[in-house]
């Protein structure tokens, strides 16, 4: 691990939960949105540099697993979980002057960032839609949260690590 690196530590930072209506019918769709960034070592670890070391010590990939428990007060109402991928390769193409580069699985997407910014971008920056149904609501008011766990395994620039946030509240109405 590089010594600078291991005073940081890697955080959820914004933890942002939105609604689509303030009231909710039984048989009404429920939109929330979700967004949140992972900042910190792992980001600043997630280099162009390290990304060389690792593929060269045979350490070509990196998973990063996301759990959310949209919760209404203690009660969870969806669990969510979902994977972020990277893979390191060896590139031929001309518009990157590296040698190994990566592409990210997001949403079981593969993506060729062109720039590190647009690969941490990729990786670390969680904007998720999601799909909510009135029949999943208590009739009654709601206080509506994310509990937000993430957590990727041992690599060359990284421990293990697992990281937690909690999200704003949102409160709404469910009739029925």
């Amino acid at each position: 691990m590089i010594p600078w690196l291991e005073i940081l530590s890697s955080y959820i930072s914004g933890a942002t939960l939105e609604k689509s209506h303030d009231t909710v019918k039984a048989d009404q769709p429920l939109t929330l949105s979700l967004s949140f960034k992972i900042d910190g070592a792992i980001r600043e670890a997630f280099s162009q540099k390290n990304w060389e070391k690792a593929y060269n010590k045979h350490d070509n990939g990196f998973r990063m697993t996301i759990e959310v428990d949209i919760k209404s007060g203690r009660k969870v109402v969806m669990p969510l979980k979902f994977v972020r991928k990277a893979a390191l390769f060896w590139t031929r193409n001309p518009k990157i002057p590296h040698r190994i580069w990566v592409s990210v699985v997001k949403d079981e997407t593969p993506f060729y960032p062109l720039s590190e910014d647009e690969a941490r971008s990729l990786l670390f920056d969680v904007n998720k839609v999601i799909e909510l149904t009135g029949t999943e609501l208590a009739s009654g008011a709601h206080r509506l949260s994310a509990d937000i766990r993430v957590q990727w395994g041992k690599h060359d620039y990284t421990e293990p690590v697992e990281i937690s946030a909690r999200s704003n509240e949102v409160e709404l109405r469910a009739v029925a």
